[in-house]
């Protein structure tokens, strides 16, 4: 992208550009998800528009400087729209040789590489596998290396200090960091005010972080090697309002709190730690005086037991985790749907199957949500698209949980619990209000499975009530009194209307993003929406192509009109990170040709893999137009 010179210090201009992607990467002990979170935090808070991609490895610590132990993290940022954290870096900071080696392949030629050259001995070359030092060989010729000695520095900024050795090297990642808010025009103080806040009382390690990011920025500013600094000015297509950095967890956390206010009853969370789910606990449980109870239980079963018991007394009851947790909660999952309790389930999705890559994003437990328990069971399912829209989707499944007494699901990924963006704060009171159905009385014997007309669910009786004493359990019911039934009419009645319920969720039409109708569609969910969207409108601005982008955030039930809208494209193209999940539903019900777009590598789709599909796409219809 072309750039725009403005004077600035002899020597060092500033060239201006709209965006860029930056990645920091080192041993998973180097600090880079700190590095990361607060070039992000900073780049926020002047201004511009976000996304970032945390990418570390599974292992609790790998062996120091070995390729299974490097840790990443990339954000893009601008002064325009940025939907995704960006295909390849600008700048990559390699903290050793294995970051270096881990991520030289995503580098595009002319990306500048900043190297701690101190890291570059025999010992670190031979733990990355590095026959000779390519700082020296001539094998990074085509990127600007800037090598700089960050161990050096670090150590001679902090000599007077009375850290240990050890303690002093890890500040290295905070001199790395001055150096790139230098790059990048960013200011101090954000970080400062975090290192205080982080280290509150511990002086000494509050003085060591802020003198390493200090130096960092002054080395930058007066060494040579910085020719220039760059700057991205405020994004300006941001509505106006108070905005902050969110991850998708944190979303989700946020979203529960407030569906529970908006109902007003208490909020229940029953988990059991899962990479990458384990945050939403953390940060429920910050929420005590909110009226949120969490309980980490001594295993899956357990805490989606616990949730269907806080949903039986009255609270919105709610159990999150990934794949291999869903497995285990399946059958209870399938209590809740034959009780007709509400029940929330947060699946923040991993690669599998069973351990898999726990810290990879994979969307693939699609049809593990659908049909993944024994019998006819069916449950609604949402998924959010950015890590903003976690907090509404996640609100939604709530209200359609306790409107229709049903268990919901939220498919979220590694890649949204994880990734993180601006969000601008929503007016509490505009978000409406959820109107649960309580019974406090019956004028004759009460009927516990007496089903409203309209919404389908039953009444929410709280145990103890007088005069509204029921039994629940597992086995089949007869409609309205609830009753123990074998009948075989009862029991498809009973079936078909617990898959009425779901039919029955109101939920939007499907919106697409581009002509209503013409050659190709792109039809995607979950977290897969930034590289689609950008990718889409590339190619329209581009190649003037007839292509359009349908996003569903209601995969059970579907929104009413994706037939139809199906129906008006030439050629349906379903990219997904698994093996065609969606695809397969959407043939099934809607029996269209579409095609299926499959990556299943733990990483998430690049734009420009996506635009030179959709290119492809759109050749092969142009082929088939040609030939009649």
């Amino acid at each position: 992208m072309s750039a725009t010179t403005t004077p600035s210090r002899p020597g060092k201009p500033i060239l201006e550009f709209e965006r860029a992607v930056v990645r920091f990467a080192g041993d998973s002990g180097d600090g880079m998800q700190v590095t990361g979170s607060q070039f992000t935090t900073t780049s926020a808070l002047i201004g511009n528009d976000v996304a970032t991609f945390p990418d570390f490895p599974a292992e609790i610590r790998a062996p120091a400087g070995t390729l299974p132990g490097v840790s990443g993290f990339q954000i893009q940022f601008g002064s325009v729209d940025v939907h995704t954290p960006g295909d390849a870096p600008d700048v990559l900071v390699a903290m050793n040789p294995a970051a270096l080696k881990a991520n030289l392949r995503d580098l595009q030629d002319g990306a500048t590489i900043v190297a701690n050259k101190n890291a570059f001995n025999p010992a670190g070359l031979k733990k990355a596998g590095y026959e000779q030092n390519p700082l020296e060989d001539g094998s990074l010729a085509k990127f600007r290396v800037i090598e700089v000695p960050l161990s050096d520095l670090t150590r001679e900024a902090l000599k007077d200090s009375p850290l240990d050795p050890a303690s002093v090297d890890r500040c290295k990642n905070f001199f790395a960091l001055g150096i790139m808010f230098w790059l990048y025009d960013r200011p101090l103080d954000p970080t400062y005010t975090w290192i205080r806040a982080k280290f509150k009382g511990k002086q000494v390690l509050i003085d060591a972080n802020e003198l390493a990011l200090r130096q960092g920025y002054y080395f930058a500013e007066t060494a040579e090697i910085f020719t220039a600094h760059y700057a991205i000015k405020p994004a300006s297509h941001l509505p106006p309002g108070e905005y902050r950095q969110i991850s998708g967890n944190e979303a989700i956390a946020l979203g529960l709190v407030t569906a529970a206010r908006k109902a007003g009853i208490d909020l229940f969370y029953g988990s059991y730690p899962i990479t990458p789910a384990s945050d939403v606990l953390h940060a429920l449980s910050r929420y005590k005086a909110h009226g949120v109870k969490t309980f980490q239980a001594e295993d899956e079963i357990a805490a989606v037991g616990a949730a269907i018991g806080a949903s039986f007394a009255g609270a919105l009851g709610v159990t999150g985790t990934s794949g291999p947790g869903v497995a285990l909660k399946a059958e209870a999952i399938g209590l809740a749907v034959m009780t007709e309790l509400p029940l929330v389930v947060v699946n923040v999705q991993r690669a599998g199957p069973s351990t898999g890559m726990p810290t990879k994003t994979e969307q693939a437990d699609l049809l593990q949500a659908m049909f993944g328990r024994n019998g006819e069971c069916p449950v609604g399912i949402v998924a959010p698209a950015t890590p903003a829209e976690c907090f509404t989707l996640t609100v939604e499944a709530a209200r359609l949980a306790l409107t229709h007494m049903v268990p919901v699901f939220i498919l979220s990924d590694g890649y949204l619990a994880n990734g993180a963006e601006p969000w601008r704060l929503p007016d509490p009171d505009a978000i409406a209000p959820i109107t649960p159905r309580f019974v406090t009385s019956s004028d004759g014997p009460f009927r516990p499975y007496a089903h409203d007309p309209e919404t389908l669910s039953r009444p929410w009786a709280l145990p103890g009530t007088p005069g509204l004493e029921h039994r629940l359990g597992g086995l089949e019911k007869w409609d309205g009194t609830g009753n123990i039934s074998y009948d075989p009419d009862n029991h498809h009645h009973m079936v078909a209307l617990r898959a009425a319920k779901i039919e029955r969720m109101q939920v939007p039409p499907a919106e697409v993003m581009g002509p209503a109708e013409g050659d190709l569609l792109v039809l995607g969910w979950g977290g897969t929406f930034g590289a689609l969207r950008t990718a889409v409108e590339q190619v329209q601005r581009e190649d003037g192509a007839a292509v359009s982008l349908c996003h569903l955030r209601y995969l059970n039930p579907f929104p009413p009109d994706l037939g139809e809208v199906l129906g008006r494209f030439k050629r349906v193209l379903v990219p997904e990170l698994n093996l065609g999940q969606l695809w397969t539903m959407v043939r099934a019900r809607y029996a269209v040709p579409a095609v299926k777009y499959s990556k299943v590598k733990g990483r998430p789709f690049q734009v420009a893999e996506v635009v030179a599909r959709l290119r492809e796409e759109l050749a092969q219809a142009r082929a088939e137009v040609a030939r009649g």
